[in-house]
C-alpha cells in the first residue's frame, strides 16, 4: 500500500465481524448466517452484474440454489435485522441533532409479476415507466469521534391499489393478507414512527415535496415534537393571520435586506451557497412550538423553494438551513447503494424477497458508511488528498478483505450448471410453443 495512505484494513475486518456477530441472533441456524454473510459480502464486491447467480459462484457455490433459498424460504428474522441494522447505524453516527431522511426511489421492472410493479412515475427514469417503487429512510447523522456519515436505514415497498385490490395477484407474489394500501407520505410515517419509537437520537426531519405536502405526516411529527423541514411546491396554500395564501405569493412580501447568503452543506464542488428567507407563521389553536415557511433561492438563476418548517422551540435560520441540506444525503445514499452494493440489481419477483435482498444491501452500504466515517475520524488525509471515499473504501475493501479470502469453484461447474439450466428453458419454451401451436 503506498505510504501516506492511513488505511486500517485490520479495523476493517474487525468491525465486519462485529457487524455479522451482532446479526447472529436473527439466524435459527450458523449455516444461514454464513449465507446471509457470503451474499452481503459478495453485494460489496466489484461484480458486473449482482444477481443470485454471481454472488453464488462468486461465493464458492456449486449452484444458485442456496442464495435463491436464503431470499426465499429460509428461516430468519428480517424485521429484528431491520432493527439490528438501525442500532448499528446510530451507534457508529447517532447524533441528537440527528436527521432523519425521508424519499422514495423506483427500481425498472419488465413484466407484471414483481410484487408492487406498474407503469408509474420514477425519479429514476423521469418519466412513467414499468417500475418497482419503494420509500426509504435515511439517518444521517454525525461520529462519536466526530465524523458526519449516513445510511439507510429502513424501507417499505409501494403497492398501488392495481395490487391491492387485487387478492389474487397479491398471493401469487407473497404479499401478506394484513397489507392494504398506503400512500408513500404513509409508508414515510410508519417508518418514522418506527424510528422514534425505538428512541432513535434524532431530532429533524426532512423530505421532499411528496412528503411536505401530506398534513398527516406533519401532524404525527409535531404531535412527538420533532421537528421538521419538509418541501413543499410553490402552489401549496400556508396559514397566515389573513388565511391561506400561495407559497410564491407570500415570499413576495419578504424585503430584500431579509434574505441571507447561507451553505446548506458542502458539495463536490465547493458549498451550495444560496439565499434563504424565513416568514414566521401562526401557531394552531392550542398547540405549543413554532412554526414557518422557509424559502430558498438560487443567486444566479433566481429560481425559488420552498419549505413548511416545525421546531418544539425556537431555532435560527442558520439551523432549519442545515437540516434542508442534509436532505441530499437520502440521494447519496441511493447512489452509493445502487453503485456498489446492488441495492436496485434483484433479480426477485416475491415481497419477501424483495425485502431481504434490500435490507442486504443495505446492510453492506451500512458497513462501508461506518468505515468511512471511522477512517475519517481516525487521522486527517495526507496533504494533496481528499478524504477517503465511500467508493475508495469499497474498492480497497475489495482488494484487502474480500478477495485474498474467497473460495473460487471449479469455472466449469458454473459452466456446466449454466449450460444445463439454460437447455431445460429452452426445452421448456419449444415445448410450450409446440403445445400453443393450432
Amino acid at each position: 500500500m503506498a505510504a501516506g495512505h492511513r488505511v486500517g484494513p485490520a479495523r476493517w475486518e474487525t468491525e465486519t465481524d462485529l457487524l455479522f456477530t451482532r446479526v447472529a441472533p436473527r439466524f435459527p441456524r450458523s449455516t444461514t448466517l454464513r449465507r446471509a454473510r457470503a451474499f452481503a459480502l459478495g453485494l460489496l464486491a466489484e461484480l458486473p452484474r449482482k444477481n443470485c447467480w454471481t454472488l453464488a459462484e462468486h461465493a464458492g457455490d456449486p449452484d444458485p440454489h442456496g442464495m435463491q433459498y436464503l431470499l426465499a424460504r429460509a428461516v430468519w428474522d428480517t424485521d429484528g435485522m431491520r432493527d439490528d441494522l438501525r442500532g448499528y447505524v446510530t451507534q457508529h453516527l447517532g447524533d441528537p441533532s440527528g436527521v432523519l431522511v425521508v424519499d422514495e426511489t423506483g427500481d425498472l421492472k419488465k413484466g407484471t409479476h414483481t410484487a408492487g410493479v406498474q407503469r408509474q412515475y420514477t425519479g429514476t427514469a423521469g418519466r412513467i415507466e414499468n417500475a418497482q417503487v419503494a420509500v426509504y429512510l435515511t439517518y444521517a447523522g454525525t461520529s462519536t469521534t466526530g465524523a458526519p456519515g449516513h445510511a439507510m436505514i429502513d424501507r417499505e415497498l409501494y403497492l398501488p391499489k392495481s395490487w391491492t385490490q387485487n387478492p389474487e395477484r397479491c398471493a401469487a407474489a407473497g404479499i401478506p393478507d394484513d397489507i392494504a394500501f398506503a400512500t408513500k407520505p404513509a409508508l414515510a410515517t410508519t417508518m418514522l414512527a418506527r424510528a422514534l419509537d425505538a428512541g432513535i437520537p434524532a431530532s429533524w426531519v426532512t423530505g421532499d415535496e411528496v412528503y411536505g405536502a401530506d398534513p398527516h405526516l406533519r401532524a404525527a411529527l409535531e404531535d412527538r415534537q420533532v421537528g421538521y423541514v419538509l418541501a413543499i411546491g410553490c402552489n401549496r396554500q400556508v396559514p397566515t393571520a389573513l388565511g391561506p395564501v400561495r407559497a410564491d405569493a407570500l415570499i413576495k412580501t419578504v424585503p430584500k435586506h431579509a434574505w441571507q447568503h447561507l451553505s446548506a452543506g458542502p458539495g463536490a464542488k465547493g458549498h451550495r451557497f444560496y439565499d434563504w428567507a424565513l416568514i414566521d407563521l401562526p401557531a394552531p389553536p392550542s398547540a405549543t412550538g413554532r412554526w414557518w415557511l422557509l424559502a430558498r433561492r438560487n443567486h444566479r438563476t433566481s429560481e425559488l423553494a420552498f419549505y413548511r418548517c416545525y421546531a418544539p422551540r425556537p431555532v435560527p435560520l442558520l439551523e432549519l438551513v442545515r437540516v434542508a441540506g442534509r436532505r441530499w444525503t437520502v440521494e447519496e445514499s441511493f447512489q452509493a447503494a445502487k453503485g456498489l452494493t446492488g441495492l436496485d440489481q434483484h433479480q426477485v419477483r416475491r415481497w419477501l424477497s424483495w425485502r431481504r435482498w434490500t435490507l442486504l444491501a443495505m446492510l453492506a452500504h451500512a458497513l462501508l458508511a461506518v468505515l468511512t466515517a471511522t477512517e475519517h475520524a481516525a487521522a486527517p488525509p495526507p496533504d494533496g488528498m481528499i478524504p477517503l471515499t465511500c467508493n475508495e473504501i469499497a474498492r480497497l475493501f475489495n482488494r484487502i478483505i474480500i478477495n485474498p479470502t474467497r473460495r473460487i469453484q471449479d469455472p466449469w461447474t458454473w459452466a456446466t450448471w449454466r449450460r444445463r439450466h439454460q437447455h431445460r428453458a429452452q426445452t421448456s419454451h419449444y415445448q410450450r410453443q409446440h403445445t400453443a401451436r393450432p
